[in-house]
C-alpha cells in the first residue's frame, strides 16, 4: 500500500524546477507532497493536495532544499595526516606524494576498522544534508586491497569509483608502466564488479596522459563510467582526455587553458570542482566564473580525503565556492545539488521535481542563502532520505 506525506509550512522550497521561478526553481510558502519516496507534488502550501495525504508535517517556516550530492570523495582509509597539514601551513608545497603515507596506513587496517570510521564519515555527511554521494577507491594500491575498499564502500553507496591509478605505489616506484599493466589486469578484474565508475590522477607526480588513456580505456571496456582527476596542480592534458573518453566529470579543474574551457563548454562533461582542496593546500581557487559564462556544467564536491581536504562538509564548499570563485549563491547551491547529479550521471537527485527521490534537507534557516551568509554555522535541522 502506498503511503503520502505532505510537508508543509515550508518558508522557501528549493526544486530545481523549472516550472517555478528563478535559477532554483524557488517557491515561497511551499509545501512538498511525496509518495513512497518519490516527489510527487511541489507548489504553494495554499494548494497543497491535503486529502492526498496519509501524514502532514509543518516545516515551520524553515527552507527546504534538494539533498545535496557529493560526487567526489575518498572516504574509506586508514591513518591520519594532520601533522602534513600543519607543516602545509607553515609553507611547505603540497604535492601527490603523501598519499602513499594513508597507503600504507589503510593497508594495515581491518576491515572493521574501516568500515567503522567509514560509518563516522556517512553520518558526517548526512548531518550536513548530504544524501547521494561517491566514494573512490585508491588508498589500497594492491590487488586485495583495492578490492575490498571498494566492498566496504558498496556497503554504503551504489556511487563506487575504482580509482587503483590513485598514484604509482613505492613498491612500483622505479616500473611505472608495470603497475599500471596490474591496475588494467588483475586489479580491474577484481575490483570491476564492485564499481559503477573508473578513474585515475592525470597528472604530474602521478600518471601521464598516456597512462591514464590505457587505464580509462580498460576500465570502459569492463562497462565501467568514466572519471577524470586533472588540472589540479597544473595545466596539463586531462581535460583533453576526459573530453576525449566522454568523461561523465573531471574533477579539480584548477588549471584550466582557454581551449580546455572551450572543450569542457563543448561537451557532456562536468567540471567538478573541489573548493576545500584549495582552502587546504593554499593553492589559487578554481575560476568558477571563467567556466560558468563559457557555459561548462560545474558541480561542487567536497573531495573528503585525509591529506588535501579533511572536510565531509559541502555547505562550507557552497560558502567557500561563492566567497572565493566567483559564484552567485544559486549557482553554489545548484553546483552542490543539480551539478552533483550530472557530474555522477543521476537524474533522480539532485532536484525535487515530480518523479525525484524524496531526498532534502531542513534547515535551521529562513533562505537558502543562509548556507553562503553564515559559514561554519550548523544549519541543517534535518536530513530525509528516501527509502531505496
Amino acid at each position: 500500500m502506498s503511503r503520502a506525506t505532505l510537508l508543509t509550512g515550508i518558508g522557501e522550497l528549493v526544486t530545481l524546477d523549472p516550472q517555478h521561478d528563478g535559477p532554483l526553481g524557488v517557491v515561497a510558502d511551499a509545501a512538498l507532497l511525496t509518495v513512497d519516496g518519490r516527489v510527487e507534488w511541489t507548489g504553494p502550501a495554499s494548494a497543497a493536495p491535503r486529502e492526498d495525504a496519509d501524514e502532514v508535517l509543518d516545516a515551520r517556516g524553515a527552507a527546504v532544499i534538494p539533498g545535496l550530492v557529493d560526487s567526489h570523495t575518498h572516504l574509506v582509509f586508514g591513518g591520519d595526516r594532520s601533522a602534513e597539514f600543519e607543516a602545509r601551513m607553515a609553507g611547505r608545497p603540497y604535492s601527490a606524494g603523501g598519499i602513499r603515507s594513508t597507503v600504507a596506513a589503510t593497508r594495515a587496517a581491518s576491515d572493521d576498522g574501516l568500515r567503522a570510521r567509514l560509518a563516522g564519515f556517512v553520518a558526517e555527511l548526512h548531518a550536513q544534508g548530504t544524501t547521494t554521494f561517491e566514494i573512490k577507491s585508491g588508498y589500497g594500491l594492491t590487488v586485495d586491497d583495492e578490492a575490498r575498499i571498494l566492498r566496504l564502500a558498496r556497503e554504503v553507496t551504489e556511487e563506487t569509483t575504482f580509482l587503483g591509478a590513485h598514484v604509482v605505489p613505492a613498491e612500483f616506484a622505479d616500473d611505472p608502466d608495470a603497475y599500471v599493466d596490474v591496475v588494467t589486469g588483475p586489479m580491474l578484474d577484481a575490483c570491476a564488479p564492485h564499481a559503477r565508475w573508473v578513474d585515475v590522477f592525470c597528472e604530474r607526480g602521478a600518471f601521464t596522459v598516456e597512462q591514464s588513456r590505457r587505464v580509462l580505456t580498460a576500465g570502459a571496456e569492463r562497462g565501467l563510467g568514466v572519471r577524470v582527476h586533472a588540472s589540479q596542480l597544473a595545466p596539463g592534458d586531462g581535460v583533453a582526455l576526459a573530453v576525449e573518453l566522454d568523461a561523465a566529470s573531471v574533477d579539480h579543474c584548477t588549471y584550466l587553458t582557454d581551449a580546455d574551457v572551450e572543450r569542457l563548454a563543448a561537451s557532456d562533461t562536468v567540471a567538478t570542482l573541489l573548493p576545500g582542496v584549495e582552502f587546504s593546500t593554499r593553492q589559487p581557487y578554481p575560476d568558477a566564473r571563467r567556466l560558468i559564462d563559457a557555459g561548462v556544467s560545474v558541480a561542487l564536491a567536497s573531495d573528503c580525503n585525509p591529506g588535501s581536504s579533511f572536510t565531509s562538509s559541502l555547505p562550507f564548499c557552497i560558502a567557500v565556492a561563492v566567497r572565493d570563485m566567483g559564484m552567485t549563491v544559486a549557482e553554489a547551491l545548484r553546483a552542490a545539488t543539480l551539478g552533483g547529479a550530472q557530474a555522477l550521471r543521476r537524474s533522480d537527485v539532485g532536484h525535487l521535481r515530480r518523479g525525484a527521490r524524496a531526498d532534502y534537507a531542513v534547515l535551521d534557516a529562513p533562505s537558502h542563502v543562509h548556507l553562503a551568509y553564515r559559514p561554519g554555522v550548523p544549519l541543517i535541522a534535518r536530513t530525509h532520505r528516501a527509502t531505496p
